[in-house]
């Protein structure tokens, strides 16, 4: 009889996983249960940023929703999506690219310390960019793109509607101009898009980066979220925005209690509310619980 019961557990076994819900763990107990283990997370987390979405990729399912369909500016979270296209294109990232005065902010003028003369490979334009969101960088990188910054932008938001983005446009690329919008559902395929890139993951992610330009001193360039510098956080992709009309946002792609999450949090008023709900985000999923349903056979 015992022999007959392990075998019809086996021959069970299959059927059962089947049937588990997504996202739910199927482990077997010291007594012989089959148990169905999921996350079981608190009250939702006290947000801030006026928009917010918390996605766990591995349940393809959102954890927490603020305000996500809103279309609004994304400032330089652009730049992701500016790296997309000229990662995509296959450029050579050891060609050399001077910053010229087509490159300066003629829309709201921010400053820059990169100056004209400037002659930098366009991978360290790319972490540049990325790293501490350098608008120059970004500028240099479409204008040397094939065709252009028209071009550039165009494939911009090609591969936005190859993504699903439809929610999405963008007008330049480096997030100044306030047309440049998208929602965090949007943002969230695009982060996910962009976890795949390994230079992506490599300079978001770089804590700071020192330019040495012929005939200039060298400078040292810091990456914009903290977050990257805490040995707390798993991020494999981080990106940072802010001008007046779309507030500071925030973009990562990381892991947390070894699940992988995407947190969208745009226009977050105040210096550091962005940073501080991100981590708010983290206390809340750190604080989950398995919860189980154990089932006799």
């Amino acid at each position: 009889m015992y022999k007959k019961l392990i075998v019809l557990l086996l021959l069970l076994a299959p059927t059962l996983a089947a049937k588990a819900a997504p996202g739910t763990a199927i482990t077997h107990n010291k007594g012989g249960y089959l148990t169905n283990a999921v996350l079981k997370y608190p009250s939702s987390p006290k947000l801030r940023s006026s928009i917010a979405l918390i996605y766990d990729e591995q349940d393809q399912r959102s954890l927490y929703s603020k305000n996500a369909s809103a279309i609004v500016p994304i400032a330089s979270i652009t730049k992701l999506m500016t790296a997309m296209v000229v990662l995509d294109a296959k450029l050579p990232l050891d060609e050399k690219i001077t910053i010229s005065v087509f490159d300066f902010d003629i829309l709201k003028n921010t400053h820059s310390r990169m100056r004209i003369g400037m002659t930098l490979t366009r991978g360290e334009l790319l972490n540049l960019a990325l790293m501490s969101s350098e608008n120059r960088a970004a500028a240099a990188l479409a204008r040397t793109y094939p065709g252009g910054t028209h071009a550039a932008v165009a494939m911009m938001n090609e591969k936005a509607l190859e993504l699903g983005m439809k929610k999405t446009q963008f007008r330049d690329a480096t997030g100044l101009n306030s047309d440049n919008t998208s929602t965090a559902h949007d943002l969230a395929k695009m982060v996910i898009a962009a976890q795949h890139y390994k230079l992506i993951n490599k300079y978001t992610t770089t804590a700071s980066h020192m330019v040495a330009a012929p005939g200039f001193a060298p400078l040292r360039f810091g990456n914009t979220n903290p977050l990257v510098k805490n040995a707390s956080w798993n991020i494999d992709v981080s990106k940072t925005g802010y001008i007046n009309e779309a507030g500071r946002c925030l973009v990562m792609h990381a892991h947390i209690k070894d699940r992988p999450v995407i947190i969208v949090l745009l226009d977050s008023q105040g210096k550091n509310t962005r940073v501080g709900d991100a981590i708010r985000v983290k206390k809340w999923m750190e604080s989950a619980t398995p919860r189980r349903q154990d089932k006799n056979i």
